[in-house]
């Protein structure tokens, strides 16, 4: 066992970080208020006066303590839907939360946001939700308050493999997976939405505002000629005590709320994954230092083993091949009493055995070897993955080329894709090309992937892409007979470059669902044992049968 890290002293450049790293946090913690209003004040007064709560306040009654749900892709849909007035966070919340100390994935429709009609983004939401509680084998809870598929958009939510029919999909494949779901009807549930809460184990539905059909009162009318109303067609008494489609009648939010608290303090206990867990420590250093620790300039080196003290208990690891492959830190340690593998890239230049130089932040032949085995380690003993990234690629250049560089990171990759303990992803700067595949991004299905604000995930990094970028644009406008000035020239390369950094950064990221949230430092250790938690939920795992590895 190893101690790390050191005290940090206060100084201009430790002052100047925190500084940058607290303002990044400000302005996103600003966007995220601003996201909770949904749609308005207006939009709020009206569905309060129909003596409903707003989704959040649903989910505030629903959970045992309001500050201890963790909410995620708070920021879907930012920025995107302009043109149809936005959607704040895409109409639709969701997040973690303890029910009778029991951990649920909680789903509420935002009726404020368009009715809580469904956008593209909010199907893959909704997804989403449904994979972590399918992945973990947690209770679902659905409130359910939406008039269905946005019409203007249908094309693009319809039809597809992950569009809105995969969620029915789901609802039968965990039904069968034996993962309790609960549905409350508090509002309308027209059409294809119909199947979400009727599909589930049980269905609550409130007295005068939920409502469930297939087809509306307007559409009924044109369909059949038929003249009936919404309450008459499908209201609580109706679909409870005519059709028996619905459960349970509440006379309102409140009682609703209170009933689904009541059917989850009944569920019997499930295996658990059994991970490692002792007594939880304290790291010796605050974790708020790692604000002093990042640089602004994300191309400058860092030191990663002070930003590990600062999350591991005791800031003691034991570290896996220390003296090789050093680009990459591979270690076994504890969060909060679990114990985890550490797969992180240094950002510090190193030096090898041998006295050469290798650059912070490159993955080379050496350290995606020393990762492979770690990896295939960790599976072999239990141990949950955490990835920590800070990632420019993989090392280019003959040299690399000649030594296999392609061949030791296809191993590496291999190692990811194939593992079957929870994985779970931290982007703490850059994460570039085909870094971020070998470090779990997105499309290597860790259980939880998060972002710091200061987070860049791109395909190469800003300078070099808009280099690129800038040479194509030159040579189409000089087929065509146009000469740049050079100042001209710089002009177009400075456009690129701000349009390439907004689709870099992590609220962009976050928008489009390619992280789950956008977590502050400070708080990164709570984080990573809530996903230890939820992991430890599901008591299946895989054999892990990495096949043919490149060697």
């Amino acid at each position: 066992m190893k101690t790390i890290g050191t005290e940090i002293k206060s100084n201009e450049t430790s002052l100047r970080r925190e500084d940058y790293q607290k303002e990044l946090l400000r302005k996103i913690d600003g966007i995220k208020e601003k996201v909770r209003e949904g749609g308005g004040k207006k939009a709020i007064e009206k569905h309060k006066a129909k003596g409903k709560l707003t989704a959040r306040e649903r989910i505030d009654k629903l959970v045992d303590n309001p500050k201890e749900f963790y909410e995620l892709s708070t920021l879907a849909a930012y920025g995107m839907y302009e043109e149809f007035g936005g959607a704040p966070s895409s109409g639709t919340i969701y997040g973690i939360g303890k029910i009778h100390n029991r951990l649920c994935v909680i789903v509420a429709n935002d009726a404020t946001v368009k009715a809580g009609a469904w956008f593209p983004i909010t199907a893959k939401k909704n997804l989403r939700a449904q994979e972590i509680a399918m992945e973990n084998r947690l209770p679902i809870i659905y409130l359910v308050d939406s008039a269905g598929v946005f019409l203007p958009l249908q094309d693009e939510i319809f039809p597809d493999k992950e569009h809105f029919g995969r969620i029915f999909r789901n609802n039968a494949k965990m039904s069968s997976m034996g993962i309790p779901q609960i549905a409350a009807i508090m509002g309308p549930c027209v059409a294809g939405g119909a199947y979400l809460p009727i599909m589930s184990d049980e269905a609550l539905i409130v007295e005068g505002e939920g409502s469930v059909f297939l087809a509306g009162s307007h559409l009924v009318k044109a369909a059949i000629g038929e003249v009936i109303d919404n309450e008459t067609l499908g209201g609580a008494r109706v679909q409870s005590n005519i059709s028996g489609v619905t459960d349970y009648i509440m006379k309102n939010d409140e009682e609703c709320i209170q009933q689904i608290r009541n059917l989850v303090s009944k569920l019997g206990d499930f295996p658990k994954a059994g991970f490692n867990r002792i007594e939880s420590k304290p790291p010796k250093f605050e974790q708020k230092e790692i604000y002093s620790l990042l640089p602004e300039d994300q191309i400058k080196p860092f030191d990663m083993y002070e930003v590990i003290a600062r999350i591991v208990d005791n800031s003691e690891i034991d570290e896996y091949k220390a003296g090789y492959g050093k680009t990459i830190i591979t270690a076994y340690a504890r969060i909060d009493g679990w114990a985890v593998g550490i797969v992180a890239n240094q950002r510090s230049v190193v030096k090898t055995e041998q006295g050469e130089m290798q650059i912070g932040g490159v993955i080379y032949s050496d350290s995606a070897d020393k990762a492979t085995r770690f990896i295939m380690n960790c599976n072999q003993k239990k141990i949950p993955l955490l990835f920590l990234q800070d990632v420019t690629g993989f090392m280019v250049g003959s040299k690399a080329e000649h030594g296999g560089i392609i061949k030791d990171g296809a191993k590496m990759v291999n190692a990811v894709a194939n593992s079957v303990v929870p994985k779970i992803t931290i982007i703490v700067g850059n994460s570039f090309g085909a870094g971020n595949y070998a470090m779990c991004g997105k499309a290597y299905d860790p259980r939880f992937i998060f972002a710091y604000p200061n987070a860049k995930i791109s395909v190469m990094g800003g300078n070099q892409a808009s280099s690129v970028l800038l040479d194509i644009k030159l040579k189409q406008e000089e087929k065509s007979g146009h000469k740049f000035s050079e100042e001209e020239k710089q002009k177009l390369l400075s456009d690129i470059l701000k349009s390439y950094d907004e689709k870099s950064n992590p609220v962009y990221a976050s928008a489009r669902l390619w992280i789950d949230e956008i977590i502050d430092p400070a708080k990164t250790r709570e984080w990573i044992s809530l996903c230890l938690e939820v992991a430890n939920h599901n008591p299946e795992i895989q054999k892990f049968n990495p096949g043919v590895i490149q060697v």
